[in-house]
């Protein structure tokens, strides 16, 4: 069975797979202050928790966007696994051409994403992970990795806005009936949700013109459904992009 880790800055996603099949999948609290012992003991609650056996584990992989938590989340999993995890980086195999200025400087999440939206809807493609930030990654027809665009996350910019506007209180990000919104809330709700579904239309046409060709839309992460739900291009909401990357990649790697 494989162990598939993505640490966010956020949360940490854990998945198992045996083999194709993904049998579990749950979320840990990114906490940097946390030590090797105790994320050990998260990580074997988990398995336990989802009727997994330790030994049942025999390959592990993990991207990760918070380096200081490589170590640390790496020690853990062989201390409850007995496998030291494959880390995402430079020279691990993706089947991906990276054509930017500086390949090293490619964040690992961005890559395997890639790698799994190019294996499960074809290229070319536009990715959108929506978590802490926003990013966006663009995959050519060649199936070469272009670039992309990062901004601030809707949670980010949600909680910065209710920070700085006393007034203005926190909400759910779900849509409200229309547009036009006639109370606070729903004038809130209308930016967060509909703002943000425009933006990824907008970005989506000026990707395609620079591209010369029509993309795939992919939309993964925690606000992902919701935001995807309200564009206007056709795009496909993919939960597990992240952990169905991570495994392809541990298979062209074993």
């Amino acid at each position: 069975m494989l162990l598939t880790l993505d640490l966010g800055n956020t949360n940490l996603t854990v998945g198992a797979f045996r083999d194709d099949t993904l049998v579990c999948e749950c979320r840990i609290a990114t906490d940097r202050t946390r030590t090797g012992d105790q994320y050990a003991v998260e990580l074997l609650s988990l398995l336990r928790l989802y009727g997994i056996s330790e030994s049942e584990i025999d390959g592990a992989i993990l991207s990760s966007v918070v380096p200081g938590l490589d170590k640390v989340l790496g020690d853990a999993v062989k201390r409850v696994t007995g496998v030291t995890p494959l880390l995402v980086g430079p020279g691990v195999k993706t089947g991906i051409n990276i054509r930017i200025d500086n390949p090293a400087q490619l964040g690992a999440d961005l890559l395997v994403g890639a790698v799994a939206a190019v294996a499960k809807y074809g290229a070319p493609c536009i990715i959108w992970d929506l978590g802490t930030a926003t990013t966006v990654s663009v995959v050519d027809g060649d199936g070469a990795f272009r670039g992309g665009a990062i901004m601030p996350g809707v949670g980010t910019s949600l909680d910065s806005l209710v920070n700085r506007a006393s007034l203005l209180p926190r909400i759910r990000v779900e849509a409200p009936a229309q547009v036009i919104g006639t109370n606070t809330i729903d004038s809130m709700k209308s930016g967060v949700v509909f703002g943000t579904s425009a933006m990824l239309d907008g970005m989506c046409d000026r990707i395609e013109d620079q591209l010369g060709t029509k993309a795939t839309v992919v939309v993964t992460g925690g606000l992902g459904e919701e935001i995807a739900s309200h564009c206007r291009h056709e795009t496909v909401y993919d939960g597990r992009l992240l952990l169905d990357g991570l495994r392809l990649i541990y298979v062209k790697n074993r």
